[in-house]
Formats: C-alpha cells, structure tokens, sequence
C-alpha cells in the first residue's frame, strides 16, 4: 500500500513539476529566396545547339574529316603512280 501511495506521489510531483514549465516559442521560420538567373536568348539557343550536337556531331564531323583525309590521300597516291 505504501508504494503504492509512493508512487502515486511521484508521478503527481513529475507531471506538476513539468506543467510549471512554460513551453519554448517556435523557432524562427528560414525563408529561402531562389532568384532565377536572366540568360539572353543568344546564350539559350547556343546551349541548344551545343547539346544537339552531342555524339552524333562529333561522330559526323570525324568521318568527314576522315573523308577528306582519305580523299587526299588517294589522290596524292594516284598523282605519283604515273
């Protein structure tokens, strides 16, 4: 019975002793500006263009390169076989 009575105590002192307590004010909100960047419209297109050329560019551009490589090359053959 006493222990009882003890912690019946106990408990009414804990839950007393934290509703003194004044709760803490919620903490101040963070507020985040996101300012989107101006691009010209000439920065915007060259981006597209850039991105478009990609591997299929480089791809294009060295067989042509290649092309003409060969092209010189067989005609300089052709020109000294004589």
């Amino acid at each position: 019975m006493t222990i009882s009575l003890l912690l019946t105590f106990y408990f009414s002192l804990f839950t007393f002793h934290f509703s003194l307590q004044v709760p803490s004010p919620p903490p101040k909100p963070i507020i985040v500006d996101i300012a989107e960047r101006e691009t010209s419209d000439l920065a915007g297109l060259a981006a597209v263009l850039w991105g478009s050329l990609g591997l299929t560019g480089v791809l294009v551009l060295g067989s042509v390169l290649a092309a003409v490589v060969f092209a010189g090359v067989l005609f300089w053959v052709r020109s000294r076989a004589d």
